[in-house]
């Protein structure tokens, strides 16, 4: 991509993408960074989206070469698929690590994600512009109600690709499935894995719900999606293009979360109204995920400096 400051403002273009529905909150933060950029530039900006690039027939992770590549600007994408390039991301998929949204916001948004972002920049090429609201992450599956890790026994899973993830399945004694979504998504739906652990609202945007009526509101793991940006272009921008990405940035965080945050409740009203089996765990029951959850947990903690954990539960 031409760096910024060698072409005309007039000549310039964005191009940015994901992975999910046009009308989701992933969306609709994608069309408020683009309505911004745009207004705030006099239309000399324009800005191009790719809602989801699985429509396309290309895996989700293609996301990740375009934008390291420098043909795309930025991408949205779970921070668990660059735990292996940056092993500090790896604090975000401790289990139970945080309690509600405004706790995991809080930390994102402060030093935290300021140590995140610095760790980012060491490892990568990437700029990580901040963090989208994934919500909290259940258990569903399409065989039985699940209200102890021992109801997990003899379960397939399918989970992201992160280490830690498998470990935790793993210690709920079911067996872990890692792929990427558009594998996922297949198996699932062929009914070759009895279970996943997702957000609502991937839960239904990727049609899980059509084959799983049995949700565990577990909250093991919260899911932060990344903004990933191509750093060189990023930091090529001029001075004030630059100052209005941050703004435009900082707004699509806010109604990313904000439109999650309502969809949550909306979901859930619509499939208890369709039949789904909801189990809400006591808090005895949640404490016994967690103590099964031990050899997750301290795996999550080895390579992470301890410091993170603390900025993570101030």
């Amino acid at each position: 991509m031409i760096g910024y400051e060698r072409v005309k403002l007039g000549e310039n273009k964005l191009w940015i993408g994901g992975y999910g529905p046009e009308r989701s909150s992933h969306g609709a933060g994608l069309a408020t960074f683009k309505r911004i950029m745009e207004a705030e530039t006099n239309g000399e900006v324009t800005v191009d989206i790719t809602w989801n690039i699985m429509d396309e027939g290309r895996p989700n992770t293609h996301l990740f070469e375009l934008v390291e590549a420098g043909e795309m600007f930025f991408c949205y994408f779970s921070t668990s698929y660059q735990g292996r390039r940056v092993p500090e991301l790896n604090v975000l998929e401790t289990p139970f690590l945080f309690d509600n949204l405004e706790m995991a916001h809080s930390a994102l948004d402060g030093v935290l994600g300021d140590r995140l972002r610095d760790a980012v920049r060491r490892s990568t090429g990437f700029e990580l512009l901040g963090c989208w609201d994934n919500g909290f992450r259940h258990l569903t599956n399409r065989l039985r109600p699940v209200r102890d890790p021992e109801d997990c026994k003899g379960m397939t899973v399918r989970m992201q690709p992160n280490e830690v993830h498998e470990a935790l399945i793993r210690s709920w004694g079911a067996e872990p499935v890692a792929v990427e979504l558009s594998e996922a998504i297949r198996l699932i739906s062929n009914l070759e894995v009895d279970a996943q652990e997702n957000p609502l609202a991937n839960t239904v945007a990727y049609d899980v719900h059509k084959v799983h009526s049995h949700y565990t509101m577990t909250g093991h793991l919260y899911g932060a999606r990344g903004l990933f940006a191509h750093r060189a272009t990023f930091d090529s921008l001029a001075t004030d293009i630059r100052e209005i990405a941050a703004r435009a940035v900082r707004e699509a965080i806010s109604t990313q979360r904000s439109e999650a945050s309502k969809l949550e409740v909306r979901l859930r009203e619509r499939l208890e109204s369709e039949g789904a089996n909801f189990v809400d765990l006591t808090e005895e029951e949640r404490l016994g995920f967690i103590s099964a959850s031990a050899p997750a947990i301290s795996l999550a903690h080895q390579g992470v400096p301890e410091e993170l954990f603390e900025l993570a539960r101030p």
